[in-house]
């Protein structure tokens, strides 16, 4: 007997589970991979779409600046908005306090007036195939009134209570606690609630560890207890519906078990303050007086798939645009001898002009 099931196209995608495109922040991605945003548009373009779902995010903190907290609270306010479970560890004594510091979504005003450009592409001629696909990852936020899939966060305006006070936030302090035994329970009951239909998961959640081996922390010191832990965190998400962000100070840990950690994350970024009077660098760089810092991409997640993700820059300047929303941008070389040229980064031509005259091949 025939199959009645339809026959797709020779460069059709497969996609494993349609009830996947339902779940409000995910969006489908190449080899049946879903992702989760960031917080950052900008981030999420680097990434290929944002942080894969069941994936662990490590990131290497700076001890001369907190620039990995713009990271955390940014992943944390786009689960509130797309009303995702979420799970925050925090050396601190009251880690529910730091909900309060969260960013609010910035206005539709200036929302409409950074997403001109992407409105203007979506309106090209291109083949029916391909526009579905597009359109299932463009308009994902935009359907029926839901939240977008990634929004810009005005960093001067906190979050409003009710996304998080009606909500199943999960808040823990790492302070008291003499081991990782306690964090390990909550995570594992924390990923067991995640709602599943036929091995299909119908909810995303998301889990935020802030500065995993700081010295506030009683277990600070037991470099093969956090290791277990961090291994089975991994093991969790990825049979889960969730992604866990682990920031930590890189210089508290032991080289050799520095190696281990970087290893076992599947997403690895790290931040890096700027100092403030750096001539030498502030002559290299354009626009080197706006950046916050740098953000560095060391390893992209990369699943059901052997491919490895080539990026076209690894580092980044972090910038604050308006002063309010969070942006990276890639690294640009400063004209030489102060000529009006376009930067390092723009200079598309092998030809450029030059005292001995153009090249010709």
């Amino acid at each position: 007997m025939a199959s009645s099931r339809p026959r797709g196209g020779s460069f059709s995608r497969n996609i494993s589970s349609a009830a996947t495109t339902q779940i409000p922040g995910v969006k489908l991605g190449p080899n049946g991979t879903s992702f989760l945003s960031s917080g950052i548009p900008d981030l999420d373009q680097i990434l290929g779409g944002g942080f894969t779902l069941g994936s662990l995010v490590m990131v290497m903190e700076d001890p001369e600046a907190p620039h990995h907290m713009l990271l955390l609270r940014n992943f944390m306010s786009q689960g509130l908005i797309h009303k995702q479970t979420l799970l925050y560890a925090s050396p601190e004594r009251d880690p529910r306090g730091f909900l309060g510091t969260l960013p609010s979504p910035m206005a539709s005003k200036e929302e409409k007036s950074h997403e001109r450009p992407a409105e203007q592409d979506a309106n090209l001629r291109i083949a029916w195939q391909y526009k579905k696909y597009f359109g299932e990852q463009n308009s994902e936020g935009q359907r029926g009134g839901k939240a977008e899939y990634c929004n810009d966060f005005d960093l001067r305006k906190p979050l409003e209570r009710h996304f998080y006070s009606g909500q199943r936030v999960d808040c823990i302090s790492l302070r008291d606690s003499p081991n990782l035994a306690p964090l390990l329970e909550r995570c594992s009951t924390f990923s067991a609630q995640i709602a599943k239909s036929d091995d299909n998961i119908t909810c995303a959640s998301r889990i935020a560890i802030q500065s995993l081996c700081s010295p506030q922390c009683d277990f600070s010191d037991k470099d093969w207890e956090m290791l277990s832990f961090i291994r089975s965190l991994k093991g969790m998400v990825r049979s889960s519906g969730a992604v866990a962000v682990i920031s930590f100070p890189p210089s508290l840990v032991s080289p050799a078990f520095l190696k281990r950690w970087q290893h076992l994350a599947d997403t690895l970024i790290s931040v890096k303050a700027i100092p403030d009077e750096d001539k030498e660098l502030a002559k290299l760089l354009t626009g080197y007086q706006d950046m916050l810092g740098l953000l560095s991409v060391h390893k992209v997640a990369r699943i059901n798939t052997q491919v490895p993700a080539i990026l076209e820059a690894t580092t980044f300047s972090m910038k604050l645009r308006k002063r309010r929303a969070l942006v990276l941008e890639c690294l640009n070389q400063a004209p030489v001898d102060g000529s009006s040229g376009s930067s390092y980064g723009t200079s598309g031509s092998c030809s450029g002009s030059s005292k001995t005259g153009n090249l010709d091949f």
